[in-house]
């Protein structure tokens, strides 16, 4: 590292002087500068001479974006002294490679710009003194570059994110505008792409497939078209050497580390090919080492002409100097938006400067950080070998209104009006919808990702259908050797009671999958990329082979193990039966699992619901003898074991005939009616059938509106929120 000059009033901005004056600046600290021109370089800790007057620089934002997707024929001119002296040039990435193995030509993004004035988000109950998230923020972004939110916890960084990307909550309201290549227009569906803090990813899919599977559920057009924007996509994140590769989080698989999962969850939006990309935190839970790779693959990404607009915590030295321009909140009041080494020179300027050997970010969030006032206070009497606990030793609240005002009566924030003005004084290109997939192609691609998912997922089918094996075997080993005299009639109920229940209640085991798949429901609902309807189809119809599987070979073993009666059609309705006994568990567990969303509760909902079916399916007392309220009005109708329970011993004891004594015979109906109560009629099994079927559309009817006025309504509610601010705005 070469040597590093002390020179702090060297680099002061001419804008912030008068707001800012010198003796405010000690001059035993360093600063983090970079020579004019250095462009494409690391920012770096070098020796400064005397900066040179830098020429304006005009922008043509047609030549950087290409073709009929760019912004405003109007050139843009930095107006800023101090953003001039900085050199807006000098703050970009360093050298990106070009792609790891495999890497190919990447085919550019048509980017837009993007530019907000007096934007105002407010939330009840989401401050404690205020209901203002984000106060009267002003700022802009190109395409080709990456701007940065930054900010504290609970500084208005996401709020901000999703007020941009119009993803708000029902209960936030918006003022101000948001202008899209200059006009007020809604941006449609495919022309901008948002990354939540955390998604969910299929462990059991390769990243190449499920990058293909998403490109099914999003872009209508041929296979082989989406294919190459997979490629695309693969190769834009630098995931050729694990695009074969499972994803993982799951059972015994081992996958990918929290980076690229990260990146798989960024490539999912990049098969749109949007002209903006929103992220909220792509740093989260990474290490240094991944973040700083991840930030890289954005660069690459941001140089290919999408528009990259992301939130961060913080970040180290090297990735701070990835960044083109930043927007530094504290409690929804905005102390900077710029070049990112300006906002260097801003904190000089307010009496502020980053000490030699810190990282910005950590200089920035340490000076409107009022929570480090309270460790201040703890540590106030600790001093290090170099003098005071903290280079900064104002009370935070009061650097925070002196960064607001040095930063409003700086040249810095007129240039950014006069920025937005120019960028809005006349629309440029509309965005267009890139349209979507077919319902019914929908459907297919989510019923064949399904069995793909089952089928690799052990603990998804497989682990119950061995426990169902285990069960079976049990209660075939305790039941069998029954015969089939009279005396075994109580004996067999039992049998089918214990059968029926038991097995309803193993199904508990598959609420962690089920609950994995309505998060994957949400997240993919979110940004419009399924919907409830064909989310519960392809559900329904990718677990039908398992569900058969399991009933046919729990049937089988218990059949002929306690020894029913020995007739083939007898037997298929027994399997038939049992089949859409599991059809109606799987939709009463998808039901809870949509209201409670949590493994403890949906599992302790469940166990009750069972236990209550169990009690009023009338084996431990007769239907009839059941008290009416409540236990038979509605606990035994709406009790599925009831209604399966029936046709079964209907199935079995209808049409059978006991001998009693050498005379005398009895019917199965009348043989049964101590033990359970089944009706006489022959087609009485079969009522009993369509009682499941109903119940099982039933329960996913349910479901269906959970999911449709529950998470649904909120993504409707964001969309019909910014389209509506959209309309009055203009």
């Amino acid at each position: 590292m070469e040597e590093i000059q002390s020179q702090p009033d060297l680099y002061r901005s001419s804008s912030s002087s008068a707001s800012s004056p010198t003796s405010r600046v000690p001059s035993s600290h360093f600063f983090y500068v970079r020579k004019p021109g250095s462009l494409r370089q690391p920012i770096s800790f070098e020796d400064s001479p005397e900066w040179e007057d830098t020429p304006d620089v005009d922008l043509r934002m047609e030549d950087e974006v290409g073709g009929g997707d760019s912004i405003n024929d109007a050139t843009t001119t930095p107006v800023s002294p101090s953003l001039s002296k900085m050199n807006s040039g000098s703050m970009a990435s360093p050298p990106v490679p070009e792609g790891g193995a495999g890497a190919g030509v990447v085919r550019k993004i048509a980017g837009a710009s993007i530019a907000w004035k007096d934007l105002t988000v407010t939330m009840k109950g989401k401050r404690k003194y205020s209901d203002k998230v984000v106060k009267s923020s002003n700022g802009y972004a190109f395409p080709g570059t990456m701007t940065v939110i930054m900010g504290p916890a609970k500084s208005g960084k996401s709020t901000l994110l999703r007020a941009l990307a119009g993803r708000l909550p029902p209960s936030a309201k918006m003022y101000g505008e948001v202008f899209v290549n200059g006009s007020k227009s809604h941006m449609p569906y495919g022309s901008y792409g948002f990354v939540e803090r955390e998604t969910q990813l299929i462990g059991s899919l390769t990243v190449r497939e499920f990058l293909y599977y998403s490109a099914l559920l999003q872009l209508p057009g041929f296979l082989f078209q989406k294919r190459s924007v997979v490629e695309d996509a693969i190769q834009a994140m630098s995931l050729s050497d694990y695009a074969n590769k499972l994803i993982g989080g799951h059972c015994y698989m081992k996958g990918l580390r929290s980076g690229e999962r990260r990146r798989v969850s960024i490539a999912r939006e990049l098969v749109m090919r949007p002209h903006i990309l929103f992220i909220d935190e792509p740093l989260y839970y990474l290490d240094s080492v991944s973040a700083l790779l991840m930030m890289v693959t954005l660069k690459k990404l941001a140089s290919m002409g999408c528009t990259l607009v992301f939130t961060i915590y913080q970040s180290s030295t090297e990735v701070f100097g990835l960044f083109d321009r930043i927007c530094l909140l504290s409690n929804g009041n905005t102390l900077f938006f710029g070049e990112t080494l300006a906002c260097l020179q801003h904190f000089s300027n307010a009496g502020f400067p980053c000490p030699i050997m810190q990282s910005p970010s950590d200089h920035f969030l340490r000076a409107i950080n009022t929570d480090f006032d309270r460790i201040i206070a703890m540590c106030k009497n600790w001093q290090d070998d170099n003098g005071d606990f903290s280079a900064v030793n104002m009370d935070t609240a009061v650097a925070i209104r002196t960064l607001e005002a040095t930063y409003k009566s700086s040249t810095d924030a007129d240039s950014v009006e006069t920025m937005i003005l120019k960028l809005t004084e006349r629309e440029g290109t509309q965005l267009k919808s890139k349209g979507k997939a077919g319902a019914a192609t929908r459907v297919a691609v989510l019923t064949w990702r399904s069995l793909l998912v089952m089928s690799r997922e052990w603990k998804y089918y497989w682990l119950r259908l061995i426990l169902y094996m285990i069960l079976t075997l049990s209660i075939g080993t305790l039941y069998s050797g029954l015969g089939h005299s009279l005396s075994s009639v109580a004996t067999r109920v039992s049998a089918v009671f214990v059968f029926v229940s038991f097995a309803s209640l193993l199904g508990i085991a598959g609420i962690p999958s089920l609950l994995k798949e309505i998060k994957i429901y949400r997240s993919e609902a979110s940004n419009q990329h399924s919907g409830a309807f064909v989310f519960l189809l392809g559900q329904f119809l990718g677990s039908i082979p398992f569900l058969f599987l399991m009933s046919i070979s729990s049937s089988l073993v218990f059949y002929f193990m306690v020894g029913l009666r020995d007739d083939f059609s007898l037997l298929m309705y027994f399997v038939l039966n049992f089949f859409m006994c599991l059809l109606v568990n799987e939709g009463l567990m998808l039901s809870i699992a949509c209201i409670w969303r949590d493994v403890y509760w949906s599992t302790l909902t469940l166990i009750s619901v069972h236990v209550i079916m169990m009690l009023a399916a009338g084996h431990f007392r007769i239907r009839n003898a059941l008290p009416k309220p409540v236990w038979t009005y509605p606990f035994a109708y709406i009790s599925f074991h009831t209604y399966s329970i029936e046709g079964l011993l209907e199935n079995e004891y209808l049409g059978e005939v006991f001998a009693v004594g050498e005379v005398r015979s009895i019917s199965g109906y009348q043989a049964i009616q101590g033990n359970y109560q089944i009706s006489p009629d022959t087609n009485s099994k079969w009522r009993n059938m369509l009682v499941l079927l109903a119940m099982a559309f039933g329960y996913r009817l349910l479901v269906y509106v959970l999911l449709r006025f529950g998470l649904n309504k909120n993504v409707s509610g964001r969309l019909l929120l910014s389209h509506k601010k959209n309309n009055s705005s203009r």
